[in-house]
């Protein structure tokens, strides 16, 4: 049997870099929709065009009876498979009466989050047709007061928006060393420096999260460049509280990079305005950082030096580092790399693309 008007569900996913688990592909009449705010992953459309062209039942049948049929679409750098969920086969005017009731509910989970969205200043750069995309990425999640959020060691999955209650940070020693209220964005970290989360998330008390899960976080940023600047700058804000808490950087201050990593590092120097050098001695060699007021002048490790040898620092989560001031003459007439925040965002989307 050949379908025309069909829907497939995302059943399994595995490291796939675009889609979820229970996210659809509509086929009506030979035209495929994806989910909103996402590309067409050609391979996908490919083994959705192959599974609809084989004339063969959606089912099959073992002792246990019947189920859905699984395809596979593995052909990129991740695994999804997906099943046949139903037939659209109806008239003009129930399909029109079946598109006008999606976008209805659509348009409610829109609403949902859109107006606290728009009140939040991270978000304000985007217009409201970006503000929308971002809505439909996102999905709601509810605690009962006490509940455990994130795990401090746990690797970060998710972005999570406040929409209604109060949650606390706690350190190890069970202490609470902030509370984040309704507005307020956390898990962002862990996202962007691709390292693990470092404090607990509880909730205080009855609580709804708005959450965006790793790829449509990075589909976002890709999609919307100058959310890039809010989140660079949350993360020199959360970067420079941690150092308050801990004291200001100075000459000869030396640390690990499993309790700072070289992200936070850096930009907690750029954000100071400091001229000094970042020494890191690195299981596979060492390396030399050169900032001259804040900005990079000089990168090397091992036989990279500028540009390649930053991206490939900002990998390193394992090593330890000092921090001394001043340059020499020569090091001085040293001319800038680039744009700090660029170069810091363009790495961080090279580290993502080795890990998938």
């Amino acid at each position: 049997m050949e379908y025309r008007n069909a829907i497939f569900i995302v059943a399994e996913e595995h490291s796939c870099p675009t889609y979820n688990i229970g996210e659809e592909f509509k086929v009506e009449q030979d035209a495929l929709t994806v989910p909103d705010g996402k590309p067409v992953c050609l391979m996908m459309a490919r083994e959705l065009i192959k599974a609809l062209s084989e004339k063969k039942s959606m089912q099959r049948f073992s002792l246990a009876g019947s189920q859905r049929a699984k395809f596979e679409c593995g052909g990129c750098k991740g695994r999804i498979l997906f099943e046949f969920k139903k037939e659209k086969d109806f008239s003009t005017l129930q399909m029109k009466l079946l598109a006008a009731a999606e976008q209805k509910e659509r348009m409610r989970h829109l609403d949902r989050f859109f107006g606290v969205l728009r009140r939040l200043e991270i978000f304000e750069p985007l217009k409201e047709e970006g503000l929308r995309d971002l809505s439909a990425q996102l999905q709601l999640k509810e605690f009962d007061a006490n509940k455990v959020i994130l795990k401090k060691g746990e690797p970060g999955t998710s972005l999570y928006i406040v929409l209604e209650g109060l949650v606390a940070v706690i350190g190890d020693d069970g202490q609470t060393l902030s509370e984040i209220g309704v507005g307020e964005v956390f898990g962002e970290m862990s996202l962007l420096s691709g390292e693990p989360i470092t404090t607990n998330i509880h909730s205080r008390k009855k609580t709804r999260l708005a959450s965006l899960s790793s790829k449509d976080f990075k589909h976002v940023l890709n999609r919307y460049p100058v959310l890039q600047v809010s989140f660079y700058r949350m993360l020199v804000d959360r970067a420079q509280a941690n150092v308050m808490r801990a004291g200001n950087i100075s000459s000869g201050m030396t640390g690990r990079l499993a309790e700072i990593n070289t992200v936070e590092l850096f930009q907690l120097i750029n954000s100071s305005q400091k001229t000094g050098k970042v020494s890191l001695t690195l299981d596979d060699g060492n390396a030399l950082v050169v900032f001259s007021e804040g900005e990079l002048v000089g990168v090397r490790y091992r036989d990279l030096v500028g540009k390649d040898a930053l991206f490939a620092l900002l990998a390193k989560s394992d090593g330890d580092f000092t921090y001394t001031s001043g340059l020499s003459d020569e090091e001085t007439k040293l001319p800038v790399i680039g744009g700090f925040m660029g170069l810091i965002m363009e790495g961080l989307r090279r580290v993502d693309e080795r890990e998938v």
